[in-house]
């Protein structure tokens, strides 16, 4: 593969701390793919052979359930790491992971994992503070599940989005990456129903503005309102 030029990778969080020796070494380890849009990066259940840093484009990570229902675990924006199953323990992959749009990604192979955290600590570090912030993210959203009305949750994961991949416009912030109403409504719970009659009334407000795989959010800082504002009902 062409060699990564380091300079575009050093800031990441999963180099923090490395010397630009040990990163030459790190991406030596590494090879680079292209996926095109809604192509299958990697897919539930199968053999973990593989751990992914995304360049360029955008991932969504997505579980079936034994029922059969589809679970976006969470969206990956360019510069993080995915497909960290040896980290954890696991043998296989936790979730499919899906390019929603063209994405670059370097990919190690998991056999590669415990030399390199021996030869660089840094790395094990990093890697589990990543997987712990996403573990905090998950008990995040299992506690909004359990305790918010549908419309916060629906708000939560538009704030959520924005916060990882806002594009500033002048009229709002724009999620920059395609997503659809059913894919919100498989981040937060609920049917693709609910979340098309919300999204239409916060239209209606001037609060947010959608189409076909986009939405762009007109009044941030209403829809924090709506976030934040205490529940008076049970989970919906």
């Amino acid at each position: 593969m062409a060699k990564v030029d380091t300079s575009l990778v050093a800031h990441l969080p999963l180099f923090a701390g490395m010397t630009p020796e040990a990163l030459d070494e790190i991406l030596r380890e590494a090879r680079s793919a292209r996926f095109s849009k809604n192509s299958a990066i990697f897919e539930q259940g199968a053999d973990a052979q593989s751990f992914f840093l995304l360049l360029h484009g955008h991932v969504r990570a997505a579980k079936t359930t034994p029922t059969g229902e589809q679970i976006v675990v969470r969206y990956v924006a360019p510069g993080e790491t995915f497909g960290l199953a040896m980290a954890i323990g696991a043998a296989r992959y936790p979730a499919t992971a899906m390019a929603v749009d063209d994405s670059v990604v370097l990919i190690w192979p998991t056999s590669a994992w415990p030399r390199l955290v021996e030869r660089f600590p840094a790395l094990a570090a990093n890697t589990l503070q990543t997987v712990g912030t996403r573990l905090q993210e998950s008990h995040t959203r299992i506690l909004e599940m359990s305790t918010q009305q549908v419309e916060q949750r629906i708000a939560h994961a538009l704030l959520r989005l924005a916060k990882q991949s806002g594009k500033k416009l002048d009229h709002g912030i724009e999620i920059d990456f395609p997503i659809s109403r059913q894919d919100i409504a498989q981040m937060t719970g609920t049917t693709l129903h609910t979340v098309s009659r919300i999204l239409s009334g916060w239209e209606s407000q001037g609060l947010v503005e959608s189409g076909r795989q986009r939405i762009i959010l007109r009044e941030p800082h209403k829809i924090v309102v709506l976030a934040e504002r205490n529940a008076d009902s049970g989970a919906a």
